[in-house]
């Protein structure tokens, strides 16, 4: 059988290859055909290309994307006008934001934010408290106290406890990833959820279709329909009507009974729990949340599921007091929140600068990737040079050669502010978290570059004097330990490398 999959796969994606090939070929043919045809066709490109170049530059959009269009128009005026038209809207299309949107004003109303717990928080740190209501206002999830809190240091830990939290589900487990792949791991939870959804649990999962392209055959969530497991592929890859498969479902769900949910950079991959080994140890971190403030993670699940496949019209029933009526504990706050590009709000960048503006002793980052704009760039140096200790931790072994040279080629002026960036020599670090402060964390499924920030739909959760602060401290000192730091010796790409190193972080955004 699982040659059979790989053959599926292989067939898949050299059919998506071949259509976007032949697309492109076609797309440039007939261009050419036509310039030679006319000289007014060629300048009515050339005009249309000087317009789309004005157009950008009135948009309200990220500056760093419109600077990576204009030059890119202006080296092919010809054809640099019709491909902005074709690539450049970087928006989900008009059925997926019509669908989504209409199901968020349907469910948002589930989403109460306590007012005593906000006048609590502003009592206590009134700093804090405008970051929480800042997600507020625009998300529309709410923040939570009685909520429990674990921090998992690496993706074999949370595996322990995930299985044991799917072994006791009772009544339904919902699962969203970007990534499944075929292994130990996948095939020890699919063994539980056939199980659940033979003893009559509801039992329904959503995986974003572009993320498993090489690893799952097409039409891979039908075999799960199979064996009671209601499943779903996220945006669906049709090469031949999408050039780019832009906005994609990046976030890491795992909720049971929605009182018990996982979350954080861990796929359901074996590479994530170290039985495969890709890039070296493969460091990756995540969270359990139990009690109240899973209700986000449940509604944002429920919320993408019913945009696409209608099946519930009251969701009170999933809330956390239904299936555990006993008062959840826990110390601090917490606010599950997500992040996508239908609100044209960059909701985790804006989490992670105000982070940073805020910040007085003490900023740890872990990140895979680390490909920031203009913004970004300044909040971490301006943060350093007013005397935060802003460290960095990004991977020595890539799993993408031409990220991790754009990713270094970011060095340089963070180094110069004083910020200290590390490389985590045992292998690839997958985490994406960050603690200050001792007080404030995030730990999600949010890369800090350009898809994860504008283009991707993902989830993160905000923490506020929680239990598994001291936890995600211990575990940024010691992978810090481990690391090598870098100095401004290493960046040293000479005058070639340079400059492919700056026409790298210009078309980045497009990428």
């Amino acid at each position: 059988m699982k040659g059979k999959y790989k053959r599926l796969v292989v067939n898949r994606i050299v059919i998506t290859v071949v259509l976007i090939l032949l697309q492109i070929v076609w797309f440039v043919f007939m261009l050419e055909k036509l310039a030679r045809y006319s000289s007014w066709i060629t300048t009515a490109f050339t005009a249309l290309s000087i317009a789309i170049v004005l157009y950008i530059i009135g948009k309200d959009d990220n500056s760093a994307y419109k600077i990576g269009w204009i030059v890119l128009i202006m080296t092919l005026p010809l054809f640099g006008g019709l491909l902005y038209l074709f690539l450049g809207d970087k928006k989900p299309s008009r059925n997926m934001r019509r669908k989504l949107n209409a199901q968020h004003d349907v469910f948002k109303d589930t989403l109460i934010q306590e007012g005593e717990l906000q006048d609590r928080l502003g009592k206590i740190h009134g700093r804090a408290a405008g970051t929480f209501q800042y997600v507020r206002r625009v998300s529309d999830f709410p923040a939570y106290e009685n909520t429990d809190v674990t921090y998992y240091p690496s993706g074999e830990e949370m595996f322990v406890d995930m299985l044991e939290e799917l072994r006791q589900a009772k009544h339904f487990i919902f699962l969203e990833y970007f990534i499944v792949a075929e292994g130990k791991m996948w095939e020890t939870i699919l063994e539980i959820l056939k199980q659940k959804a033979e003893e009559g649990l509801d039992v329904r999962m959503i995986y974003d279709d572009m993320g498993c392209l090489t690893l799952l055959p097409a039409g891979y969530y039908a075999g799960l329909e199979k064996y009671g497991i209601k499943c779903m592929a996220f945006n669906h890859v049709i090469p031949f009507f999408s050039l780019v498969m832009n906005n994609r479902d990046h976030r890491k769900i795992l909720d049971i009974d929605g009182h018990t949910a996982f979350t954080g950079g861990i796929n359901l991959a074996d590479e994530y729990i170290n039985e495969k080994v890709r890039f070296g140890y493969w460091k990756d971190t995540g969270v359990r949340l139990k009690g109240d403030g899973v209700w986000n993670f449940t509604e944002m699940f429920l919320e993408m599921w019913n945009a696409f496949r209608k099946e519930d019209t009251d969701i009170s029933c999933f809330k956390p007091h239904v299936h555990h009526p006993e008062p959840f504990e826990g110390k601090g706050f917490v606010q599950p929140y997500t992040d996508s590009p239908l609100d044209n709000e960059t909701i985790a960048e804006n989490v992670y600068l105000d982070i940073l503006h805020q910040a007085k002793k003490y900023v740890y980052i872990f990140t895979p990737y680390l490909i920031v704009d203009d913004v970004m760039r300044n909040a971490l140096c301006t943060a350093a040079k007013r005397g935060v200790d802003v460290r960095i931790v990004t991977p020595a072994i890539p799993d993408k050669p031409t990220i991790f040279r754009l990713t270094r080629s970011n060095y340089p002026p963070l180094l110069r502010a004083g910020i200290r960036i590390f490389e985590y020599t045992p292998g690839f670090i997958h985490a994406k978290s960050y603690i200050c402060d001792d007080e404030f964390g995030v730990v999600g499924s949010v890369n800090m570059d350009f898809r994860s920030l504008y283009l991707h739909f993902e989830c993160a959760t905000l923490l506020y004097r929680t239990s598994g602060l001291e936890e995600l401290k211990k575990d940024s000192l010691e992978t810090i330990a481990a690391s090598r730091e870098i100095t401004l010796k290493d960046c040293k790409q000479g005058i070639i490398g340079g400059l492919f190193d700056s026409v790298l972080r210009v078309f980045a955004p497009l990428c």
